[in-house]
């Protein structure tokens, strides 16, 4: 019995491996986007306990057979986000700090009252741009004592329904945009930033609607709101930026095709996961909060900050503007098939926006 049991178990492991490859939105599916190391490991153990058992029946092998194919999948989509997989972001190999961009992204939660925590780390690591999300009106007023005279530029959009966002600035902000894309209540922040070189640079910051049981009970809002944004970018070739609270991870099929849309690059890849959720739960955590850039940049440094008393880390990155060096980056693009669909996502959730939860 307990035999069968392990067989039904790697047969299981498939079947989740497999479902993100769907094109079901509902949460339940795409819930399966986020474990993937997790998965990798049960995946694997499962896999190594059937070939311990003495095989009696050949529903024994299918179990295995199951559990291999789910843990090679698995571990072949955690791959590029290892440090043994090829950068798509080429290393920094020289100083220029006015030429570089200092980003500190985190999401504070906003029952979260340790906000000493967060203006501890500014202060120490002083970024010319901090983002939060889940920033009410009392995290705004928090800042703005510590940190409003030495990073003077802001963008204030103090909400109570967990999609709140701040941004403070120490460069030159311009042309600076709050909009609304897809939800009512889901607000993103557009801005030009101006480096210390003269340089100006596209930033977007966005924290879409998670596809979980009490927020929305599927992915298109998400979806749609990050496709959206990607096309844009795309009809643009200024150097750009995306950051904020995705509320997906680096390897599902949105993030790659957001990815492949815009022509952005995942600065992840081939350094590591860096994951910044769960801060509570070391076994559960994967990246949800991310730093996209297209080729004009190079990577200086990044590095997941100490816990805040949120449920994310904070992540910090410094990227310098380097279009000299475009070329040794490696973007992606989208077939006509993937600008479809893109399209199609972008489109529906337009058309229903109604349904909207809010």
């Amino acid at each position: 019995m307990l035999q069968l049991l392990f067989s039904c178990l790697g047969c299981l492991a498939l079947l989740i491996t497999l479902a993100p490859y769907t094109r079901f939105r509902h949460w339940s599916v795409r819930s399966f986007d986020f474990p993937l190391l997790q998965i990798a490991i049960v995946a694997t153990a499962l896999a190594l306990i059937q070939l311990a058992f003495e095989p009696v029946e050949w529903w024994h092998w299918a179990g295995v057979a199951a559990s291999v194919i789910a843990a090679l999948i698995q571990w072949a989509r955690i791959y590029p986000w290892t440090p043994l997989a090829r950068c798509t972001v080429v290393k920094s190999n020289s100083y220029a700090p006015e030429h570089e961009l200092k980003l500190l992204v985190s999401n504070v939660l906003t029952p979260n009252r340790q906000a000493s925590k967060l203006i501890d780390l500014i202060h120490e690591h002083e970024p010319d741009i901090l983002l939060t999300l889940e920033s009410d009106q009392w995290w705004g007023d928090q800042l703005d004592a510590a940190i409003g005279k030495s990073m003077p530029e802001a963008v204030r959009i103090p909400l109570d329904n967990l999609y709140g966002m701040h941004l403070y600035s120490r460069l030159p902000l311009e042309d600076v945009e709050v909009k609304w894309l897809i939800q009512d209540d889901i607000p993103s922040i557009h801005a030009w930033v101006k480096l210390r070189d003269g340089s100006r640079i596209r930033l977007h910051a966005l924290h879409p609607r998670p596809p979980a049981p009490s927020e929305s009970d599927e992915s298109l809002w998400r979806d749609a709101e990050l496709l959206l944004v990607g096309q844009t970018i795309a009809e643009s070739s200024a150097p750009t930026v995306v950051a904020g609270d995705l509320n997906d991870v680096a390897w599902s099929p949105t993030t790659k095709l957001f990815c492949k849309i815009s022509g952005m690059l995942d600065l992840r890849r081939g350094r590591g996961q860096y994951s910044t959720f769960h801060a509570k739960y070391p076994m559960l955590r994967w990246p949800l909060d991310h730093v996209f850039v297209t080729e004009h940049f190079t990577l200086v440094h990044m590095e997941r900050l100490p816990e805040i008393g949120s449920d994310h880390f904070p992540i910090l990155v410094t990227m310098r503007y380097n279009p000299t060096r475009a070329a040794e980056n490696e973007p992606e693009k989208a077939d006509s098939d993937e600008q479809e669909d893109a399209e199609e996502t972008i489109e529906e959730a337009q058309d229903r926006q109604g349904e909207a939860p809010v």
